[in-house]
């Protein structure tokens, strides 16, 4: 998936994906990397789970309903997810927590 983000905020956004949801940078094609953001992948062992792109957008206008959604395997996996968000000073809201 790939989600948008203003010029300059790669540092930040490397910051909370590998601290909160614990994904890995992924370097992104030479063809692309001139352009700026960066690439984040989860694995299971080898295997890639899930990858996002953050992507610069100029002007950067913050989308109303886009957002990247993450599969936990358990309330427990999704209680220390939330958990390691706000301990890296990030804001989390259960405002719309969807159950399965």
């Amino acid at each position: 998936m790939q989600v948008f983000m203003p010029r300059g905020r790669e540092d930040e956004a490397r910051r909370f994906y590998s601290e909160a949801p614990g994904l890995q940078e992924v370097k992104k094609p030479p063809s692309l990397a001139g352009r700026g953001g960066c690439w984040c992948r989860a694995f299971d062992g080898e295997n890639i789970i899930a990858e996002i792109h953050l992507g610069v957008e100029e002007p950067f206008h913050a989308a109303g309903k886009s957002h990247p959604g993450l599969v936990c395997e358990s309330l427990k996996e999704l209680e220390e997810l939330a958990s390691r968000i706000e301990c890296n000073g990030y804001e989390l809201s259960w405002a719309e927590r969807g159950y399965i």
